[in-house]
């Protein structure tokens, strides 16, 4: 009779932990590509047949935003490398994000709370790429696309609060 509660607790922890490693992995992941920015999209814009970037008006919109940004960071990274630093920081604070979801993983109940700050996290990666994108230019589909990131994260954290509730020491 002992079995069954338990195998289910272990069900119940198993999709808590594989859900929220999808989190974690995409953060680790988004962090990792911060990284070689210019190197990334010089091969994007190899592999879409895109061999002049400074003849980026005469592409499709998603082509020749692509070789626009390739281009002005080609130019930047060349005149200020240390520009780079900043796209550095930006892959080590997901690093740092990443290792505030241990605890959760480890203890879901009593961390419940790191939850919670990453769905506002999530959901405050909407009113910013809206904001700030149209502030420095970026086209509305990639706001979107990068609204997209903080819709998708939710997904996972909400589950993952939605399996709390089902863990003994639940509040």
């Amino acid at each position: 009779m002992n079995g069954e509660p338990q195998r289910s607790l272990q069900r119940t922890l198993l999709a808590y932990r594989l859900s929220l490693s999808l989190f974690v992995a995409g953060l680790i992941l988004s962090g990792l590509t911060a990284f070689p920015l210019l190197h990334e999209l010089s091969l994007l814009c190899r592999w879409l047949g895109i061999s002049d970037p400074a003849a980026y008006e005469t592409l499709s919109w998603l082509r020749r935003w692509l070789a626009f940004v390739f281009f002005g960071l080609q130019k930047t990274y060349t005149a200020f490398p240390f520009v780079g630093y900043g796209t550095d920081w930006l892959a080590f604070g997901h690093f740092v994000i990443a290792l505030f979801f241990v605890g959760p993983f480890r203890d879901p109940v009593p961390n419940a709370w790191v939850l919670r700050c990453g769905l506002v996290a999530c959901a405050a990666v909407i009113p910013l790429a809206l904001i700030c994108g149209y502030l420095r230019q970026i086209p509305l589909e990639w706001r979107l696309l990068d609204c997209s990131f903080g819709v998708l994260g939710a997904i996972p954290l909400f589950y993952c609060l939605h399996l709390t509730n089902r863990l003994p020491g639940r509040r």
